[in-house]
């Protein structure tokens, strides 16, 4: 294998990769040139991502994994679903889209994970994890019913087989007895120890036909004697919990193979076809390294996870110094656990996105990462509250969504003393629309007891924060990614008071009830029209003396959030002057009832009217 210690700067040479524009092309060439298209192959991933940015350790990391799946299955025609999406890149690269790479997620490029919509290669669009091995289920089974053969196999991670719906899935596909492969990418080695000689052997022999027939040999002399085959079969399952990690995956009726270098990709394919043609649910547990071929990678994978354009001097632009709202959050979070140690702190699997990085090492017992498991995050929080505990759970806007029954029916139901510190709020720009948090105001304002509320800088989240632990119920402060506007930020914990908006600035004709990261966006349109400024702060409960002071005193009110129109916090006001029977013109901005491709921030706002510009063109429109 190739070792690299730098990103090229210039289209590196590439004769063997040249040769592919699809994977039918791969399924031409010998065994022997698999490796040396896995080098080239890799180098140019390090061209393409450090053109583009975006996802980076995860694809170099599954190379050989991805030649060999492509070289033994029928793409198209044979499903290959992955989990995440993280390490799909060389699976675009195969798959007609090498040309294109550079684009990745740009305005108008390829998106960031597998799209249906983008390749017939891309079976399943993911961009949640966990979800690879339910959907290759229902391929699977969907393929039998309508008479269509073909092999289906699923690529999960080794962090998002933390997730309950994996699990929940494996355990229906043992019991259905479906034909399916799902393959296990083990890349911190969580589940197993360094692969070794002894595993190597097991899983050639565990995967060879002399074994499968000796096996259903077997099972059909001894079925006879229902004794015996019940001993041999514990016996098998023992051996191989011996010698392998796979006895959980055997209980749940897979046939468990591994675990086997996933950097060897002779040994993979041979492997591979071996299972392809077994009946039954098959297993592969591989070995891989994060980032493998790129050293810088491998000593760091959580700072390569992903990387920034690689920019020339010249067009190098200057780094922010302001801190991130997350930032904001993780250095409130330490001190307010400094104060009561009845704080604790909870993630999905997110500990950097969220920076929980210092209260974890300042405060290890009371800090708890779930994993890929936001279900279990917020239940856990709901059983920590009931013992008098103050949880805080950090996480996305978009996989609070994957909890919404856990936030109703757990913590909210019984008004349980949880805050959630809710990240990546409103659009994130490039990872696109399964990662972009549109709907939160939407869906958490019409759950009983809860507080929502969206600071417009960086020393207001601080206050929001102190307000929504020192609220005894359930709060949520969502806030968006990236920096804020450099406001100083205090060093006390003060409070807000609830359910109160403040007054920005006095103007005439129309006031902008303007909400979170929307506010300071506002405030040039609100300068040039001479327009009232509100920042509402509150989402729930809706500041009402103000809103109806704003009606009785001008003529149109506009409601500006980055969250989806349609029940979001315009739709709040507008339900409350119809129940007050107040009438008033109204303009609602916000996102669109549509799913917005992956473009900048920036680009993405002034696409749906949302920039300064944009919103003053729709004001003006209104007033004429």
């Amino acid at each position: 294998m190739k070792i690299f210690n730098f990103i090229p700067s210039v289209k590196p040479d590439t004769p063997l990769l040249d040769r592919i524009q699809f994977p039918a092309d791969v399924r031409a060439m010998q065994l022997s040139e698999l490796p040396a298209l896995c080098d080239q192959l890799r180098e140019f991933l390090l061209y393409s991502v450090g053109q583009s940015g975006g996802h980076f350790g995860a694809g170099l990391g599954v190379v050989e994994l991805t030649v060999a799946l492509h070289f033994v299955y029928d793409t198209p025609n044979d499903r290959l679903v992955w989990d995440v999406g993280h390490q799909a890149y060389p699976h675009k690269i195969l798959t007609g889209r090498r040309e294109r790479m550079t684009s990745i997620r740009h305005k108008g490029g390829l998106a960031a994970f597998p799209t249906r919509s983008e390749s017939e290669y891309d079976t399943f669009g993911v961009g949640h994890s966990s979800t690879s091995i339910g959907a290759a289920l229902g391929m699977a089974i969907g393929s039998s019913l309508v008479n269509t053969p073909r092999k289906v196999a699923a690529i999960i991670g080794d962090g998002a087989l933390t997730a309950g719906m994996a699990f929940e899935a494996l355990n229906h596909a043992g019991d259905k007895q479906t034909d399916m492969l799902v393959v296990l990418n083990d890349n911190d080695m969580s589940i197993s120890e360094n692969v070794g000689g002894l595993q190597k052997t097991m899983a050639r022999v565990f995967s060879s036909r002399t074994y499968a027939h000796m096996r259903e040999g077997s099972k059909k002399v001894l079925g006879t004697i229902p004794p015996v085959w019940e001993l041999a079969r514990r016996a098998e399952e023992h051996m191989k919990g011996m010698v392998t990690p796979g006895t959980l995956f055997e209980e749940l009726g897979f046939n468990y193979v591994g675990p086997i270098d996933g950097h060897d990709v002779i040994g993979l394919v041979k492997v591979l076809r071996n299972l392809r043609d077994f009946s039954g649910p098959q297993f592969l547990h591989i070995a891989t390294t994060k980032g493998k071929g790129f050293l810088p990678a491998e000593g760091e994978p959580i700072k390569y996870h992903a990387i920034s354009k690689i920019e020339s001097q010249v067009d190098a632009k200057p780094t922010s110094t302001a801190p991130k709202y997350s930032n904001i959050f993780g250095q409130w979070l330490v001190d307010q656990a400094t104060i009561d140690s009845k704080l604790v702190g909870i993630t999905p699997a997110m500990k950097e996105g969220s920076d929980l990085n210092a209260f974890a090492t300042a405060f290890p017992d009371r800090y708890f990462d779930v994993g890929i498991a936001e279900q279990h995050a917020v239940t856990l929080a709901a059983g920590m509250a009931c013992e008098g505990l103050k949880p805080v759970v950090a996480i996305y806007s978009t996989f609070l969504q994957r909890a919404y029954d856990q936030l109703i029916h757990d913590v909210a139901l019984q008004h349980l003393d949880v805050l959630f510190a809710i990240d990546r709020a409103g659009l994130v720009g490039e990872d696109g629309p399964t990662h972009a948090g549109s709907f939160d105001y939407s869906f958490l304002r019409c759950i009983p007891n809860m507080i929502i509320m969206a600071p417009r800088d960086e020393n207001e989240c601080r206050m929001m924060l102190s307000t929504g632990y020192a609220f005894e119920g359930p709060a949520a402060v969502r806030y968006p990614r990236g920096s804020g506007t450099g406001a100083a930020v205090q060093a006390t914990l003060d409070t807000l008071p609830i359910g109160k908006g403040e007054i920005l600035q006095k103007g005439t004709r129309a006031a902008i009830l303007a909400y979170g990261s929307m506010v300071e966006i506002c405030r040039p349109v609100a300068t040039a029209m001479d327009l009232t400024l509100i920042d509402m702060k509150f989402i729930k409960p809706l500041d009402e003396a103000l809103v109806l002071e704003m009606a009785a005193t001008h003529r149109l009110l506009v409601t500006v959030e980055e969250n989806a129109i349609a029940g979001g916090a315009g739709s709040a006001v507008a339900e409350y002057l119809a129940e007050q029977q107040q009438t008033v013109d109204l303009v609602h901005l916000g996102l669109p009832d549509a799913f917005l491709d992956h473009a900048s921030p920036k680009e993405m706002l002034s696409s749906v009217g949302l920039d300064a510009a944009g919103i003053q063109h729709s004001i003006a429109a209104r007033l004429g």
